[in-house]
């Protein structure tokens, strides 16, 4: 079984920033097709019945899960392309995909939209990825998941913090599905890396440990033993961005953890190596489209009556 390091499987999963589109229950007869388009990141459910891709998830990782001792198997004799109920589903809509009914099946479907639209993960994970025993291997995750979508959407008002607290459910299942695909042996060797090389992946751990550390190109560069020119080119080329966007990547990521926990604007502006407070305001909002105080204000966890 392939192991993936918690300290990078953590960081991947703390940079995630949803913005959630529709979440809804969905029943298909047998037979049926549900069309997942392309540029959609789709996460299903299937609460009960068994559907199938068109094209086939046959490259999918499947996992035999005992529902008594949680003891887990990749087992290759199963069908892989056949999910049944409490297995999740989830792909990066780089292609139009279609699930097929092989008898009534209920599904609960999200629609989902990353906050940033830089955000890295979309480049970590494979095309489409399935978590077969999913409320074995996440039972708390998996309840959340068959609760979440409503059957019947305009039969109910949208209440006051609704759209915060599915973001909030969402990322929870989400976050839970990519755990389990990771951890439980069908993440490829050396996942999860931007680069897939030693030398790169050096620099982006220096970052990610220290990010409000001075980072110069010549300082990365040295930590990467490059020249400066070709370790720009091969940070662009391997990450997708300059080694500036990068660091400004991370860094927003870690503001955005520290204003949840109620640190103050200076605090993380100075913590984060940045000049002044507006210079660190000007960032985070080319980053979110929000001022860190607004970023606050709209992702605190609504508090009940």
């Amino acid at each position: 079984m392939v192991t993936v390091d918690a300290d990078a499987l953590s960081h991947v999963l703390g940079a995630v920033d949803l913005r959630v589109g529709v979440a809804r229950r969905t029943t298909i007869a047998a037979g049926s097709l549900l069309p997942i388009p392309a540029g959609s990141i789709t996460l299903v459910y299937i609460a009960q019945g068994s559907v199938h891709g068109h094209p086939p998830l046959g490259d999918g990782c499947r996992l035999d899960v005992d529902p008594d001792s949680r003891r887990i198997v990749l087992d290759p004799q199963i069908r892989r392309d056949l999910l049944v109920a409490g297995d999740a589903f989830l792909t990066l809509g780089g292609t139009p995909f279609a699930l097929e009914a092989d008898d009534d099946a209920s599904l609960m479907v999200v629609d989902l939209e990353f906050a940033d639209a830089a955000s890295p993960l979309p480049a970590l994970l494979p095309p489409f990825l399935t978590v077969t025993g999913f409320d074995a291997l996440e039972p708390a995750a998996a309840a959340l998941a068959e609760n979440m979508g409503l059957v019947d959407p305009g039969a109910c008002p949208v209440r006051q913090g609704d759209p915060v607290i599915c973001r909030m459910m969402a990322t929870t299942v989400l976050l839970s599905v990519i755990r389990a695909w990771a951890a439980n042996g069908c993440a490829p060797a050396g996942w999860p890396s931007l680069s897939n090389d030693p030398f790169l992946d050096r620099v982006v751990d220096a970052i990610r440990e220290e990010p409000g550390r001075d980072w110069t190109v010549e300082r990365l560069a040295g930590i990467g033993a490059m020249s400066r020119s070709t370790f720009a080119e091969r940070f662009r080329t391997a990450v997708g961005r300059s080694p500036a966007d990068y660091v400004t990547e991370v860094r927003v990521d870690a503001a955005k953890r520290m204003l949840e926990t109620g640190r103050s604007v200076s605090d993380i502006s100075r913590e984060l190596g940045y000049a002044s407070d507006e210079g660190f305001s000007r960032a985070f909002r080319r980053r979110t489209g929000q001022t860190p105080s607004s970023w606050r204000l709209a992702n605190r966890t609504p508090v009940s009556a």
